[in-house]
C-alpha cells in the first residue's frame, strides 16, 4: 500500500509542489491525487517537494494527496522487451489502449511486461556452479532472432543451489543460490532505476565502425560502434528519414529507437514500417530486434525526459548480454525544451535562450552511458551502446544552446543542409560542415576489412569535392569559361560524387543500402574515371569530349547494382578503359 505522505500546495503546469514529504528522496517516483497521476521529485527543500507529473495535470487542486513509493524512477528489464511500443515511462501502449482506448487516460497503469505470458527458460549453468553478478544462469530464446540472456542480479554471488528448465513466468522463481547470507532466488524480472548507468567492468577505445549502409557516413564521416553522433539540421532537412535509415540498416543486433516529442505521424511511419521490412542480415522483420518508445509531442512535457532515460537503460540491459545496441533519440531538442519549462517553473536563474545553466551536463549525461564496455561477469564479454541523437535547432540555427552544447560532447556531426533537401539531396548531410572524429581510429579496421586503397581514395575524392566548393564561388562571379580544362574536369568528378555517390534514394529497393564493398568498387569508378581524363587532358583530349563519354551514364547509375551482381562494375571498369583507349586514338 501506498502510504499518504503529502499534499498538494501549489499546481503549475507539470510541476507540482507538495508539502509534508520529509521522508521523501530526491527521483523518488509519487502518485498525486485520488486519480494517481505518476510523477517524479526532482527538487527538495524542507518538507515540500516540487513533483515533475508526467501526466495531464488539469483539475489538481491544492489540499490534493500525494502517495509516494520510496523507489527511484524504474524500468522493468526481462523477456517481453523486444517488438514491444512503450509511452516514456514504460507503460505498453497496446495495453493502455484497451484499458483506455485510442487517447491514454489518465492514471491508467500497466506493466510493462507481461506477468501471465510463459517463457522457455534453458539453463546454461548447473548446481554447484560458482556465479557473480552480471553471469548468464540461462536464456530465453525471446523470437528467433534474439537470444534472451538471464543474468546475475547487481549484488549477488554465490554456489547454485537448484536451477531447472521449464515454462515459467518472469516473476517465478527459476535459480536458487546459497550465498553468505542464505537462500537467494532469481526471477527473469529484473527493476533498473532509470537516471543512473548500469555499471560494467571498463570502457574500450572504439575501433570497429557501426555500419549503415548509408554512403555519405560510412565513407567519409564513419560513426564507431559504442560511438556518439547527433543530426542537427532544420525543418525538413530530413533528420528523421536518417534516423530511420539508421535503425533500419546499422549493423547492430538491438535497435531502440525514442520518439522523443516528435510529431505523431513520424512515430507512425516507425509502427508501419519496421514490421513489413526485412532485416537484411536475418531475413526476419526488422521490428524483432526493435524496442520502441513513442513519446510524441501531444503527451506530456514532462514525460520527454523520463523517455530518454528509459531508452538508454534499455539499450544498456542488452549492452550486458554482449549485445551491439544502437539507440536513436529523435529529438533532444524536444527533451531539451522540457528541462528549459521545467526550469523555469521551479524559477531557476536561466541560462543561455532561457535553457537551464545544467543543459550541458544533462545532455553529457546521457551521450556518456554510450560506449562499448567489457560487461559484468566472468566471461569477458564485449558490449556496446551507440547513441544517435537528433537536434531540431529552430530556424536551422547551429549556434544555438543544444546544438553546441551537444556538439561539445559527441565525435561526429552529420550537419543537415536546407539547400540541399531543397535540392532533393537526400540524405542532406553537408559534406564541408560534417566531421567524424573517428575516422583516423577506424582507419586500420577499414584498411584490413575493406581493402588497403579505401583511405585514400576517401580523402581523394573529399579534396575534390572541396575543390569544387572554391570552384563554385569562381564560376558564380565570372562563369565557366574562365576555368582551365583541368578544373572543369574537377567540377564534372565533384558532381559525379555528389549526384552518383553521395545521393541516395532511401525508397528504392536496391539504393537504399550499400555494402561497404560496394561503396568502395563506386568510389573507384568514379577515381578511375578522372584519373584517366587528367591523363587524356595531358595528351591534348578535348575537355568536352571526355565529359560526353557514354559510360559516365553507366558510373551514374551503378548505384542500382544489386549486392550480387557486384561482377557489374568490372565489366564497367573495363569500358572506361576501352573508351578511353578509343579517345586517345
Amino acid at each position: 500500500m501506498k502510504e499518504t505522505t503529502g499534499k498538494v500546495i501549489k499546481v503549475s503546469g507539470p510541476l507540482i509542489v507538495a508539502g509534508g514529504m520529509a521522508d521523501s528522496k530526491m527521483f523518488d517516483v509519487v502518485r498525486v491525487s485520488e486519480e494517481h497521476l505518476i510523477g517524479e521529485i526532482i527538487e527538495l527543500r524542507g518538507d515540500k517537494a516540487s513533483i515533475q507529473v508526467y501526466e495531464e495535470t488539469g483539475g489538481i487542486g491544492p489540499g490534493e494527496s500525494v502517495y509516494s513509493t520510496g523507489h527511484p524512477l524504474s524500468v522493468e528489464l526481462g523477456p517481453g522487451l523486444i517488438e514491444s511500443i512503450y509511452d516514456g515511462i514504460q507503460r505498453p501502449l497496446e495495453v493502455i489502449r484497451d484499458a483506455s482506448g485510442d487517447r491514454i487516460a489518465r492514471g491508467v497503469e500497466a506493466k510493462a511486461l507481461s506477468r501471465e505470458k510463459k517463457w522457455k527458460f534453458i539453463p546454461t549453468v548447473k548446481k554447484g556452479d560458482m556465479i557473480i553478478p552480471g553471469d548468464e544462469i540461462g536464456f530465453v530464446q525471446e523470437n528467433n532472432i534474439i537470444r534472451h540472456s538471464i543474468m546475475v542480479p547487481l549484488g549477488l554471488k554465490g554456489e547454485v543451489s537448484q536451477i531447472s528448465e521449464g515454462e515459467y513466468t518472469i516473476e517465478d522463481n527459476i535459480c536458487e543460490v546459497k550465498t553468505g547470507k542464505g537462500i537467494e532466488k532469481i526471477t527473469m524480472l529484473q527493476k533498473c532505476p532509470v537516471r543512473k548507468s548500469r555499471p560494467y567492468i571498463e570502457k574500450i577505445s572504439p575501433s570497429i565502425p557501426l555500419v549503415t549502409g548509408q554512403r555519405v557516413i560510412d565513407t567519409f564521416f564513419p560513426i564507431a560502434k559504442g560511438g556518439v553522433a547527433c543530426v542537427p539540421g532544420p525543418f525538413g532537412s530530413g533528420k528523421t528519414v536518417v534516423q530511420h535509415q539508421l535503425a533500419k540498416w546499422a549493423d547492430a543486433d538491438i535497435i531502440v529507437y525514442v520518439g522523443c516529442g516528435e510529431r505523431g505521424n513520424e512515430m507512425t511511419d516507425v509502427l508501419n514500417e519496421f514490421p513489413k521490412l526485412k532485416d537484411p542480415r536475418s531475413g526476419e522483420a526488422l521490428m524483432k530486434r526493435t524496442v520502441l518508445i513513442a513519446n510524441t509531442s501531444d503527451m506530456p512535457v514532462a514525460a520527454r525526459e523520463a523517455s530518454i532515460y528509459t531508452g538508454i537503460t534499455i539499450a544498456e540491459y542488452f549492452r550486458d548480454m554482449g549485445y551491439n545496441v544502437a539507440i536513436m533519440a529523435d529529438s533532444t531538442s524536444r527533451w531539451a525544451e522540457a528541462l528549459r519549462e521545467m526550469s523555469g517553473r521551479l524559477e531557476e536563474m536561466p541560462g543561455e535562450e532561457g535553457y537551464p545553466a545544467y543543459l550541458s551536463s544533462r545532455l553529457a549525461e546521457f551521450y556518456e552511458r554510450a560506449g562499448i564496455v567489457k560487461v559484468l561477469g566472468s566471461k569477458n564479454r564485449i558490449g556496446s551502446v551507440t547513441a544517435i541523437g537528433a537536434v531540431s535547432p529552430p530556424g536551422g540555427d547551429l549556434s544555438e544552446p543544444v546544438t553546441q552544447a551537444t556538439l561539445r560532447i559527441v565525435k561526429v556531426f552529420w550537419g543537415l543542409s536546407s539547400s540541399l533537401a531543397y535540392r532533393r539531396h537526400f540524405p542532406a548531410v553537408d559534406w564541408l560542415q560534417s566531421y567524424s572524429l573517428y575516422t583516423e581510429k577506424l582507419a586500420d579496421w577499414d584498411t584490413e576489412e575493406i581493402g588497403p586503397e579505401w583511405n585514400s581514395l576517401r580523402k581523394y575524392c573529399m579534396r575534390i569535392l572541396q575543390e569544387e566548393s572554391g570552384l563554385e564561388e569562381i564560376v558564380r562571379l565570372v562563369g565557366i569559361d574562365a576555368l582551365g580544362e583541368r578544373e572543369r574536369l574537377t567540377l564534372e568528378t565533384a558532381k559525379s560524387i555528389r549526384e552518383d555517390f553521395l545521393h541516395q534514394n532511401a525508397y528504392h529497393e536496391i539504393d537504399t543500402y550499400a555494402s561497404l564493398k560496394k561503396q568502395l568498387r563506386m568510389l573507384k569508378l568514379i577515381v578511375l574515371f578522372h584519373d584517366l581524363g587528367l591523363d587524356a587532358l595531358n595528351k591534348n583530349v578535348d575537355v568536352d569530349d571526355i565529359i560526353a563519354l557514354p559510360v559516365r551514364e553507366k558510373i551514374g547509375r551503378a548505384k542500382y547494382t544489386a549486392e550480387k551482381n557486384l561482377d557489374t562494375f568490372d565489366i564497367i571498369e573495363t569500358e572506361i578503359k576501352k573508351e578511353y583507349s578509343d579517345l586517345l586514338g
